[in-house]
């Protein structure tokens, strides 16, 4: 009896590390929508290197937390706790809200259409993250991924003439629902290490731009951009799964 009644507080220790360890990770997630608040605060008093270093933390917590929540299985240890659910509304935050907010607040575009460009990301990007189809079977996601935090990066280093910046904003947000692929880098198994490479690229020319303050001459600015270029066109040359072709027929 003894033996049974040792075995069961075993257990239930076990357990309770279990369920601890799984919504570390929970909290994990969340600090991204802290690093966004801490990004914000930085954008409202035009802090953009700083806003920028927020961003990219938040970024290295969301490329990190769907491994270490797979890893401990978080679904099954915590089902009441969502991840992904929680996922959504701090990649909005990150990826989305606060770019905005830059766009709007920035001189990056005309005044004059600043304001509606940046109420029509956060408009198109919540119906984006509310699609249930934003990906494919093979892991693509579905048109533009509203990578608006990467956009607006581009934007400062490139320091492209307002009306046309206004054009690539535009265009963009017509592309979040065009029946295109953009190939996500950790996911897609088609050419992953040439993707996994060309992102490793993309973020040390990052840094080396943030370490520059935004300013990191011609050659790093425009390869920056080669890289992004292939990481939104690529999954449009990669072969598509049947069962999306069949879908999208």
């Amino acid at each position: 009896m003894a033996r049974k009644r040792k075995m069961a507080a075993r257990a239930a220790t076990t357990h309770g590390w279990l369920r601890a360890r799984a919504f570390s990770v929970h909290v994990f997630t969340a600090l991204g929508a802290v690093c966004g608040l801490f990004a914000l605060i930085a954008a409202t008093h035009s802090g953009w290197v700083a806003m920028f270093c927020w961003l990219g933390a938040a970024l290295i917590i969301d490329g990190v937390d769907g491994t270490l929540a797979r890893k401990f299985r978080i679904a099954e240890v915590l089902p009441r706790w969502s991840g992904d659910s929680l996922d959504l509304v701090v990649d909005f935050t990150t990826y989305v809200f606060v770019p905005a907010v830059a766009l709007a607040t920035s001189a990056l575009l005309p005044d004059i259409v600043a304001p509606p460009l940046s109420a029509a990301i956060v408009l198109s990007s919540a119906i984006y993250f509310a699609d249930r189809q934003m990906k494919t079977a093979d892991n693509y996601f579905r048109g533009f991924p509203v990578l608006w935090n990467g956009v607006v990066f581009h934007l400062f280093v490139l320091k492209l003439q307002p009306w046309f910046a206004a054009c690539v904003v535009a265009a963009l947000i017509i592309l979040t629902f065009a029946p295109i692929r953009s190939v996500h880098p950790f996911r897609v198994a088609h050419l992953r290490s040439v993707t996994v490479a060309v992102l490793a690229l993309w973020a040390a020319l990052a840094l080396y731009t943030l370490y520059r303050s935004l300013d990191p001459g011609p050659w790093a600015a425009w390869s920056m951009t080669l890289c992004a270029g292939y990481l939104l066109t690529a999954g449009m040359m990669f072969p598509q799964n049947p069962k999306d072709r069949r879908r999208n027929a």
